[in-house]
């Protein structure tokens, strides 16, 4: 009985001890993920805030990406999840630095792979707004050049190049997101070989005398203009 009574004890006072050794890290984690979350919302404020001085907004808005997430219903704009996504990033990334002070290991591990995920997020929604420009740009300098040239079907040939520029990004956004990657490449690759080797054919065998005159045409002209 005594000493059953004299594990008890110690048992019971190695307890007290490692709460004694825990709670002061315990104490620290907690000041230090308050200390992170109000470190994550001034961030958040702050990139909300540099994402409105550089007109992100507007460029989202002509871009017609916010324009297609109001007819989902969803009303969300790319500034506020490039914001969310970089206060959900900081205070994960205190989350993670507490749980490899407090020993958690598996905890710090997979907040660490959440984090690393997030900043994909920014870089993809970047990849469509941006794109989606460039491929708006590119269809405008295309017709512009075609119908300066007299050529027929030059807003047909413009649309299909934003098209092309434009599933690029989106290609480019979801293997930011690891989506897919392997399947949507290879797909990508048959369908844009598959256009080319088209348009290829029908140029090659119903379009010599187009390409011709649109030489001609363009020969014409460089020849009246005056030497300098």
């Amino acid at each position: 009985m005594q000493q059953q009574l004299d594990m008890f004890v110690t048992s019971f006072a190695a307890f007290w001890q490692q709460i004694a050794v825990y709670t002061p890290k315990l104490l620290a984690a907690l000041a230090v993920l308050f200390i992170g979350w109000i470190v994550a919302k001034l961030v958040r404020t702050a990139v909300r805030r540099i994402l409105q001085i550089a007109h992100f907004e507007k460029l989202a808005q002509k871009s017609g990406i916010e324009e297609f997430l109001q007819h989902g219903e969803m009303s969300i704009t790319l500034t506020g999840i490039i914001s969310e996504v970089s206060y959900w990033l900081v205070l994960l990334i205190v989350v993670v630095t507490t749980s490899n002070s407090l020993g958690l290991q598996a905890v710090a591990s997979l907040f660490n792979q959440i984090a690393l995920y997030l900043p994909n997020i920014i870089v993809a929604i970047l990849v469509l707004v941006f794109g989606t420009l460039l491929a708006r740009f590119i269809n405008r300098l295309i017709f512009a050049w075609l119908n300066n040239l007299g050529v027929n079907g030059s807003l047909t040939i413009s649309t299909i190049a934003e098209y092309a520029v434009q599933i690029f990004a989106v290609f480019v956004a979801l293997e930011q997101l690891n989506i897919g990657t392997q399947l949507i490449t290879a797909a990508f690759i048959i369908l844009f070989g598959s256009i080319c080797l088209a348009l290829a054919l029908a140029f090659g065998l119903g379009g010599r005398e187009w390409a011709a005159g649109v030489i001609e045409k363009s020969t014409s002209k460089s020849s009246k203009k005056p030497p300098y």
